[in-house]
């Protein structure tokens, strides 16, 4: 399955749905966890091959779940670990450590189940662009279709049980990946995501907790779960991503009157760095690809089409240039590669 992955750029990063020049992807998570089992920091071996049957034996007798597949994360190599973080499918925690885990994925990359991570269920739903609706809904169905063959830890004053606080009640962690490049050029995305923090909303990095932002790519998610009901914490983040947009856009277009000149330099540059580089990271080819997105949004540069330039996106990863490459690379071979990738997909792109 994994060798099919590589030949997409998973729905994350494809580009077609609502409003995706800036916001990329949406994501809905559930935590939920059985009523019969510890939690997954406290779960015996032979208390988590249970767990795993019976939730092999629900997704059995569900339309929906019969066609995930199931992995033991013990049994995927630790390269593919990583390409499944790059895909955004698993948290790196779930790579990190895999014993007495797993998880189940959609051919598609839309539906991923993780199980044991923190909680024994973390559901998520991934919809390219701004559709919190679909993935919740999706999402929503997964969940009643498990809860018909297994019983979920809930309480009748506080709602679902999880392993960390902050995810008790509804168990809700809705998300939206952002490409805020003009925001960062004019310096304004600083001041805008203090404000995000104060209305207990939460900016990560490209990968989620943890990570930076690298890229310019934000990832925005609520921090409350409790005393709130799901509709309201998606209408919530909804509204500050609406805002979040508008502020993009309008930096572009203040950017695009005070000095177009300077800005579109930035961006061929960006574009001849790629097309001639013999040596690359993946961080700074990532802030440069970044560049042409904002150039392709704003008609700088043409003859460049968002499916080569996601293509690129997920090709330079780390995993991804080892499972292209069949084999396992240095650090500094994996820059070469990387470079000699960016010239052969960019070269035909004037300057």
């Amino acid at each position: 399955m994994f060798e099919e992955l590589l030949q997409g750029v998973g729905e994350w990063l494809k580009g077609r749905g609502p409003d995706s020049d800036i916001v990329i992807s949406t994501r809905i998570r559930i935590a939920r966890n059985l009523d019969i089992f510890p939690f997954p920091n406290r779960i015996s071996t032979s208390e988590a091959d249970k767990l795993f049957r019976n939730l092999q034996e629900a997704a059995g007798k569900s339309k929906t779940l019969k066609q995930l597949k199931f992995f033991r994360m013990e049994d995927i190599e630790p390269l593919d670990r990583e390409f499944l973080v790059e895909r955004h499918l698993i948290s790196q925690e779930h790579a990190l450590w895999p014993k007495n885990k797993a998880v189940m994925l959609s051919e598609d990359e839309i539906i991923s189940i993780m199980v044991n991570e923190e909680d024994h269920l973390r559901i998520q739903v991934i919809k390219s662009g701004f559709d919190f609706v679909t993935g919740y809904r999706l999402a929503s169905k997964v969940e009643d279709e498990i809860a018909r063959k297994v019983k979920f830890a809930f309480h009748s004053d506080i709602g679902f049980l999880t392993a960390c606080p902050t995810n008790v009640g509804t168990g809700l962690r809705v998300s939206a990946m952002v490409h805020l490049p003009a925001l960062i050029i004019t310096k304004r995305v600083n001041k805008i995501l203090e404000f995000v923090s104060k209305l207990s909303f939460a900016a990560r990095g490209f990968l989620g907790e943890g990570t930076q932002a690298i890229g310019n790519f934000f990832q925005i998610s609520n921090q409350v779960t409790l005393g709130l009901g799901e509709e309201e914490i998606i209408d919530n983040l909804s509204s500050v991503i609406r805002q979040l947009r508008r502020q993009e856009i309008e930096a572009r277009r203040y950017m695009m009157t005070k000095f177009r000149y300077s800005l579109e330099d930035r961006i061929w540059r960006a574009l001849g760095i790629l097309k001639t580089a013999r040596i690359i990271s993946s961080q700074e080819t990532l802030q440069h690809l970044s560049l042409l997105r904002l150039g392709m949004d704003l008609g700088i540069i043409k003859g460049l089409s968002k499916e080569l330039l996601n293509n690129i996106y997920i090709s330079i990863q780390p995993a991804h240039l080892q499972k292209l490459q069949e084999r396992k690379l240095s650090h500094a071979e994996r820059d070469i590669i990387r470079g000699n990738l960016l010239r052969e997909k960019l070269g035909g792109i004037s300057v």
